[in-house]
């Protein structure tokens, strides 16, 4: 079992970047793949980016692609969402939520999703 938290959203100007962190507890953490999704109002949540066990591979929506770089530090047993050139369609809530597996990209494969942090980007 493990206990997620994330941290670092606010309100940023389009074209700005953000950092998110996810905190773990939880002696699995460091054996089994992270992912990071977004939600908004009226829309279901959709997946951002995802990383294996120990950062190998890491995977990107479309639409984030070369703006946004996840990456983790198991012994701090964080994960990282360092988002840039941001804009409007980025806005939403984001959460961290852990897989079974060691290396995952499909949100029915992550689970203890934590509280979520709020982004929001102004055009």
């Amino acid at each position: 079992q493990v206990q997620l938290v994330e941290s670092g959203g606010g309100l940023v100007q389009a074209g700005g970047s953000l950092r998110l962190s996810c905190a773990a507890s939880g002696r699995a953490f460091s054996n089994y793949a992270i992912g990071w999704f977004r939600q908004v109002l009226g829309k279901e949540r959709e997946f951002v980016a995802a990383i294996d066990w120990i950062g190998r591979a890491t995977y990107y929506a479309d639409s984030v692609l070369g703006r946004f770089t996840i990456s983790r530090d198991n012994a701090r047993s964080r994960v990282y969402l360092q988002m840039n050139s941001l804009s409007s369609e980025d806005t939403g809530i984001y959460y961290c939520g852990v897989s079974g597996l060691r290396d995952a990209k499909s949100q029915g494969d992550f689970g203890s999703w934590g509280q979520g942090t709020q982004v929001t980007v102004s055009s």
